[in-house]
């Protein structure tokens, strides 16, 4: 048995431990992360066996796990880049890919936006440095893809993935998805806020933030869209999100402080609009600002980040490996573990591979049933919109 087989059997039996409660996978859960599933047939892993080839593969299926194993050693790293580790469990993610494989990883501008890491894809080219992957909001994904920055391939799971979360070209892949959520630190907050209309409270002053901007990030302009439907609006129409954060600046309520980890720890950001995922991460990761989560119900928005490899990388061979280990079973149930919702959730769902634990650490179903996603056509409108009067009604 490959080391690797035998951490994932190892994953799987603590999972199943942590069934217990969930009390007991908190406290396991540091530990709890050991594996990668690929699954190829006997057949098609023969027919692979033993070949070589100067370029790596594109389609995952059918190809020779150990051979992309071996190329990617031998590359002997991956470059990531804007990966906060409170992200989506992506600290646990980083870690348990390096054990894995025994490759390092360097995660470059961890707090950088879905802009920023099509633009180091830009401007790295040819550079040993540049990122391998990225992780970025749909509508950059497009972009990316349109303007070659991408290379095709076709992981192993690819087919469980759905429709409306993948490029049929193979350029990119929805990962997981979130909800706008609003997370505030009750050692300041004494009124939670649980509507959209709620944030324009004089008590909120000086209180209110976004994860970045929406003129470069993914999140930001989620959160505008998620204000336009709780404020009038609509995915056709975020003028209304935008008109929301405007009066939000003109009463003093919106601050220019882009979220971060630090910033909630800190205190200076109070109130933060961003996905479900990294509030709900942080009541863990930050006790002491006794940090609290509402999916306001009158805007309930749903948006996912999508997997791309760079058409230029320099590790070409550990980036599919990276995209993998990203789709298997194991790599979908820890981004689980970090309270984002797998791309492949259904198909997990419908084996029965989805921890009882994990589930019920979410906000509960019924909130994410009114949940809304906007098309490709309306997320691009949306974004073009928001490029043209964002700066002169609310700001850079």
């Amino acid at each position: 048995m490959e080391d690797y087989e035998a951490q994932e059997q190892e994953f799987w039996a603590r999972l199943d431990e942590s069934e217990m409660s969930r009390s007991q996978m908190l406290r396991r859960s540091a530990a709890a992360a050991f594996g990668l599933t690929v699954l190829a047939s006997p057949a098609a892993a023969l027919a692979a066996r033993g070949r070589r080839s100067a370029n790596p593969p594109l389609k995952g299926k059918g190809f020779s796990i150990k051979e992309l194993i071996a190329q990617a050693k031998k590359e002997g790293k991956i470059n990531t880049i804007a990966l906060p580790p409170d992200w989506a469990n992506y600290g646990e993610i980083m870690s348990t890919f390096q054990k894995k494989y025994g490759l390092s990883l360097t995660n470059d501008n961890p707090d950088g936006s879905s802009a920023q890491e099509n633009q180091a894809v830009r401007s790295l080219k040819g550079d040993s440095r540049a990122p391998d992957v990225v992780d970025v909001g749909i509508s950059f994904a497009i972009a990316g893809a349109a303007e070659g920055l991408y290379s095709r391939y076709f992981v192993s799971t690819f087919s469980t993935i759905p429709r409306s979360m993948k490029d049929t070209r193979g350029y990119w892949w929805g990962d997981y998805w979130g909800a706008i959520s609003i997370g505030y630190n009750q050692n300041i907050i004494n009124t939670p806020p649980k509507t959209w209309k709620d944030l324009l409270k004089p008590e909120y002053r000086g209180k209110v933030a976004l994860n970045g901007s929406p003129l470069t990030s993914n999140s930001a302009v989620s959160g505008v869209l998620a204000a336009s439907l709780g404020n009038g609006g609509s995915l056709s129409d975020v003028g209304p999100g935008i008109d929301f954060f405007a009066q939000l600046k003109k009463s003093g309520n919106f601050i220019p402080v882009g979220t971060t980890s630090q910033t909630v720890a800190s205190g200076q950001t109070p109130i933060s609009i961003d996905w479900d995922y990294n509030n709900l991460a942080y009541i863990k990761e930050f006790p002491a600002a006794k940090w609290a989560v509402n999916i306001p119900a009158d805007g309930v928005y749903g948006g996912a980040y999508a997997q791309a490899i760079n058409a230029s990388s320099p590790h070409p061979w550990a980036a599919r490996l990276w995209e993998e280990f990203l789709y298997s079973d194991q790599g979908q149930v820890l981004f689980l573990k970090g309270f984002a919702h797998p791309a492949r959730f259904n198909d997990l769902a419908k084996r029965k591979k989805l921890p009882a634990s994990l589930l019920a650490a979410l906000p509960p179903p019924s909130i994410y049933a009114k949940v809304k996603f906007a098309s490709i056509s309306q997320q691009t409108a949306a974004k073009a919109k928001i490029a043209a009067e964002w700066t002169s009604k609310v700001g850079a």
